[in-house]
Parts: structure tokens; sequence; C-alpha cells
């Protein structure tokens, strides 16, 4: 496999970018392919090396690369305009949309990313409870802003800094940390900080170190637990929400948190970000409350209408079934693949995800950190050689999409279980 442009286009990145590129996770040694377009479920490089893609842009592309609905509803918006600075009738349409999907979204907002989102459903919760506080899982991470940059997952994880320089101790100093699927840490937490905790933020599936899946039960008792002290529960479904179905984890778990953030597939691949809850918890943001929030391209008009073309196409179509009985499929596979060979490895996932462990099934940060991080990125470079992208990063979620086809699950076997054989 040649990268010969790839390597001169890193080469000048490093005088142009930190790391020579745009987001951490990205920066993978010797030095990454660059892209130079995609379609369906592959991915080709500067190079004209062809890849099966299973990053998928870390989630969004549930529907493959340039799926013909999506880049239809982009094209009509486009011929519209694409950014008023006005509200418009698809913010209406697409938030009643929502809505339907998640009822526990009785008001929202639409915001640029996922980060973004987080970071403001954090502050209304504060705004809302007059309380300064909040309780995140270890490895959760929940975008790049300061208070949840504290034992955070996903890239922070992999290059082994949990915590951010330029972080104020005075803004860490009120973000708590609990493992995951540990009931009594997180009680002992709130009866230890009793009157002070605005909100518990968590993914319900921690897909940004893995994922690692909720034990039986540990959801609702969370939920019940966080009535109990008065804290919101705030979910992260910026991964989850539209992945695991039309309603998300708090769907498909039964459980209703009091506020959501999502993102990624909402925007049907193009950039937003949502947070919404109850009705008298939004209320409270401007203009309509005191807790402010703003950006000249909330509710841009072609993330409307790519997420919107998403969300309709993926209801219609019932992608999800054939979708997540392929995930079950490949993770089966995978799983019998271990036990026969005997390597201690393991996989993990639902529906459409799915990770290689390198050590036993973690569940939560601590255990995950134990797994083979470097064995995982020499396993990496094996399948990326073989044609197969996974995510440079052993906390990092692979995704399946609906233009993935059999063919392409029986290259991707045939890769594993010689870059596997490679390993040994």
């Amino acid at each position: 496999m040649k990268l010969d442009i790839s390597k001169a286009l890193f080469d000048e990145a490093l005088g142009l970018m930190p790391g020579g590129v745009s987001s951490p996770v990205r920066a993978v040694k010797p030095y990454p392919f660059y892209t130079r377009s995609a379609k369906g479920s592959h991915i080709i490089d500067v190079d004209g090396n062809d890849y099966i893609d299973y990053c998928m842009g870390y989630g969004p592309l549930i529907l493959g690369h340039q799926p013909a609905p999506v880049k239809e509803a982009i094209q009509r918006q486009l011929d519209e305009g694409w950014l008023y600075g006005t509200p418009c009738e698809l913010e209406v349409k697409y938030a009643r949309k929502i809505r339907e999907y998640v009822p526990s979204m009785q008001m929202m907002r639409f915001v640029s990313t996922g980060g973004e989102a987080t970071m403001s459903a954090i502050r209304v919760a504060r705004g809302y409870t007059g309380r300064d506080k909040v309780v995140k899982m270890e490895g959760g991470f929940h975008g790049a802003h300061d208070c949840v940059l504290v034992k955070a997952g996903s890239g922070a994880a992999t290059m082994g800094v949990p915590d951010s320089a330029g972080v104020p101790g005075d803004v860490a100093k009120n973000t708590l940390q609990v493992p995951f699927n540990d009931i009594k840490a997180l009680e002992a937490c709130l009866e230890a900080n009793r009157d002070e905790v605005a909100c518990v933020i968590m993914e319900p599936i921690m897909c940004n170190m893995g994922p690692i899946m909720p034990k039986d039960g540990y959801l609702k008792a969370v939920r019940n637990l966080t009535r109990e002290f008065g804290v919101l529960l705030i979910f992260d479904e910026v991964i989850t929400g539209f992945r695991v179905g039309m309603y998300g984890a708090q769907g498909y778990y039964g459980v209703e948190p009091d506020m959501t953030t999502l993102g990624k597939i909402a925007g049907g691949g193009l950039p937003i970000g949502i947070f919404g809850g109850r009705r008298d918890i939004m209320e409270k943001v401007a203009p309509s409350g005191d807790v402010y929030q703003a950006g000249t391209f909330n509710g841009n008009p072609l993330s409307l209408a790519a997420g919107m073309a998403t969300l309709e196409y993926l209801d219609k179509a019932r992608v999800h079934r054939k979708l997540n009985e392929a995930g079950n499929a490949l993770r089966g596979g995978l799983s019998e693949l271990f036990k026969r060979t005997k390597l201690g490895y393991s996989v993990s996932g639902t529906a459409s995800m799915f990770q290689v462990f390198f050590g036993p099934l973690p569940e939560n940060y601590e255990q995950a950190l134990k797994c083979d991080r470097e064995l995982y990125m020499k396993f990496w470079s094996h399948m990326l050689e073989s044609g197969v992208f996974l995510p440079p990063s052993q906390y990092e979620t692979c995704f399946l999409s609906a233009a993935h086809t059999d063919e392409d699950f029986q290259v991707t076997i045939r890769a594993m279980i010689q870059s596997l054989g490679a390993l040994k």
C-alpha cells in the first residue's frame, strides 16, 4: 500500500496545524491517510487506496457515504439558501419530528455540535437547579469543553491525557466522577454532595470507551437515584440517538431522562447538536429564561434538511432491523472466533456498533484502560493494510451502515482472521 501523497500532505500539515490534524484522534503514527472521496461503505484516499469504512465519520453516517435521499435533500435546500440568520419553517417541522421519536424532549434547541449541546445542557441544569456540581462517569466523553474534560474517554484516553491543560482548577473541582455501572458509587457521591449537584450527565451506552454496555437494571437505578436526590439526569445520546433505534437508548432501555443531547445522525452527516428536555427546564433558556445560549449557525437549514431526510428514510425503510441483525451476526462471529482461538480478546457492542477489546470485556473505564492499546494499534495497522478502516483507537466505536454489504462483512472477517494471526 502506497501512501506517498498522504505523507507529503501530512509533512506540510505539521507546519500548519497542531500535530498536523484538526482533531487528536486523527493523529495516526507515522501519518494518517488523506481522503479523496467516499461512497457507500467505502472511502478512497488521495493515493487511490480503497477501504471498507467502519469509522463512518465516527457515527453520523448510518446510511453510508452520499446516500441519495440525504444528498437530494441537501441539494434542494442549497437551491433555497444555506444560512438565513432568521427562523425557518424547517426548524418547526424537524423539532416536531424529533419530539415524536424522543418524547422526553418536550422542548429543544438546535445548535452546531454535540459538544455544544452537552455544554449547553449542563449550563441549563445549573441554572434550573441553582447548583454548581456535575457528576459524570469516569471515561465518559461529552465534548471538549472545560467542565467535562476530567477523566475523559475517546481520544483523550487513547493519548493518555485524561485531563486537559488550560482547564481552571476552580472549574474542575465542580466535576465529580464515578465509575460506570457502579450504582453504589453514584449513591455515595450524591449523598456526600447532597443539595450541591445539578446534574448527572452520562452516555447510556459508553460509546466513547469502546462501547461499554450498561448492566441490567443499572440505568433505571440511576434514574431512581437522581430523582431521590433532586438531581437532573442528562442522557448524552449524541452517538446512540437514532443509532440503536428510532427512539434512542432511552427508548430501548425504557428510561426517561430529564434532558437529552443529540447530534451526529441527527444531522445526516452535517454539523448539528440538539439539547432538550422537560418544558419547565427548557423554559429557563433565553429568551424565555435567564440561561443564555446563542449561535450564528443554530438551526442551520442545511443540517436540518440532511437530518430530517435521514430520520425519514430510517423510519420509512425500517433500516434498523436489518442493520442490527448484521451487527449481531458480526459480533457473534467475532466472539466465536475469540472463543475458538483462546486469544483472551473480547467483542462488545449492540445494534450496529462493535469494538474488539484486547483483553477481557470491560464494564467501566478502569477495566477498559487495562486492555492492550498498543496491540490494538498493531491490529488496526494490519486491518488498514488489508483495506479495512477501523477507528484508530481502542476506545472508539466501530459503526455499521446500511451501505455495508455481505461481501464487505466477508472481506472484513477474513482480514480480521489474518490480522489476528499476524499478532501471535
